[in-house]
């Protein structure tokens, strides 16, 4: 069985990951082909482009890349035209993926789109898109199954791997003693995104706001998990220029367990809030795009829902204050980050809050993903 798959950034490498030694223990024989990171590589991707060359996001942000993202994507698919695989699956990244799905469907190749775009929070038309694209999609979020099924979407929920993995009591003092942190130090995470155009323009804001709790802290450590070679040069870069004065770790693929030995988190909206959930950890949530991006969105009222980071949307209550565009900035973003390490008891509820949720998300992701791409594999085979 030769399987077709795309994933762009760190977070679809690691859930691309999990289906695949999934699928490896179910069906031995299968073999996997396209674009993935280094957890996918590991496990036997025969990869025909560096994952990194996909990982762009926003409006304005892709016509930079455009060219060169169609022409990778022309390349898979006169390459799957000529040998088509068994089976395609596409990791998150929509703008890449669903038309690469299509192309792959028409010709009769099943299709699977492993994390249900965000159409119930913004660009709500791309629901047509979707059903077009994909033979089934793969949720990892349970209010998005329902969406999906009122619009016809053929759709599985398989919650998020994460949930499974992260221990629902995590432990602060070995994480600590692994990051040579002593315990009785009040520890700040800073985690400004696994994109370069995300470390680019949170860096400075970020860093900012860490400097100014450093002077207001007494002994504060900051520590900051960077996803690739990319990001980390820019963070280091950005240090530099910004906040030489600042005593800061700087890590590499551990952020479960830098979340785990913070005490507060300054975070990036996206997959990181959730991992800080899972963490249980009090977070404040910032995120900018490019201007125009912003207005675009905005002005043509394609954003639907009131939060955007994934831990406001889990949780019963939105406890993540978020600052977003404009308000991400350092003398908004301070008062929120030294209020939770000043509140023990809301520090405490989140703690609980985090805990409820966490538990209402674990299931066998893995198990449950493989056995849906497998099921449809074999219905199409029967045909």
């Amino acid at each position: 069985m030769r399987i077709g798959i795309v994933a762009a950034e760190p977070s679809g490498d690691q859930l691309a990951a999990g289906l695949m030694r999934e699928l490896q223990k179910q069906h031995p024989q299968v073999t996997f082909e396209g674009i993935g990171g280094p957890q996918m590589t590991a496990l036997g991707l025969q990869g025909w482009f560096p994952m990194e060359r996909l990982s762009v996001m926003g409006l304005v942000e892709v016509l930079g890349r455009l060219p060169e993202l169609l022409k990778i994507r022309k390349t898979l698919i006169r390459r799957w035209k000529r040998q088509p695989p068994d089976l395609f699956i596409g990791v998150d990244a929509p703008d890449f993926n669903l038309k690469l799905e299509t192309t792959l469907k028409t010709d009769g190749v099943p299709t699977v789109h492993y994390v249900s775009p965000t159409v119930w929070a913004w660009r709500q038309k791309r629901i047509h898109k979707i059903r077009a694209a994909a033979d089934l999609v793969l949720s990892i979020f349970p209010f998005e199954h329902d969406f999906l099924a009122r619009h016809g979407v053929p759709c599985t929920y398989v919650g998020h791997p994460l949930a499974h993995r992260y221990p629902l009591q995590p432990d602060k003092k070995t994480a600590r003693e692994q990051l040579g942190l002593s315990p009785d130090v009040p520890v700040l995470a800073l985690l400004p995104g696994s994109r370069g155009g995300e470390v680019q323009r949170l860096a400075r804001p970020f860093l900012q706001t860490a400097a100014a709790c450093a002077r207001q802290l007494d002994r504060l450590k900051v520590v900051s998990p960077l996803a690739t070679d990319r990001t980390e040069a820019a963070f280091r870069q950005a240090c530099e220029e910004f906040t030489p004065e600042l005593d800061i770790m700087l890590t590499r693929n551990n952020t479960a367990q830098v979340l785990t030995a913070a005490d507060v988190v300054l975070v990036a909206s996206g997959t990181a809030t959730f991992e800080a959930l899972l963490c249980k950890r009090p977070m404040v949530v910032g995120y900018k795009v490019n201007p125009l991006t912003y207005r675009i969105i905005m002005g043509l009222g394609m954003l639907r829902i009131e939060h955007v980071a994934m831990a406001n949307l889990l949780s019963e209550a939105p406890l993540a204050p978020e600052f977003i565009q404009q308000a991400c900035e350092p003398e908004k973003l301070l008062p929120a980050v030294l209020n939770f390490f000043g509140d023990a008891p809301l520090v405490q509820g989140i703690f609980r809050e985090y805990t409820r949720t966490h538990e209402s998300l674990i299931m066998e992701t893995d198990t449950l993903a493989a056995g849906a791409v497998l099921n449809l594999w074999r219905e199409r085979s029967n045909d």
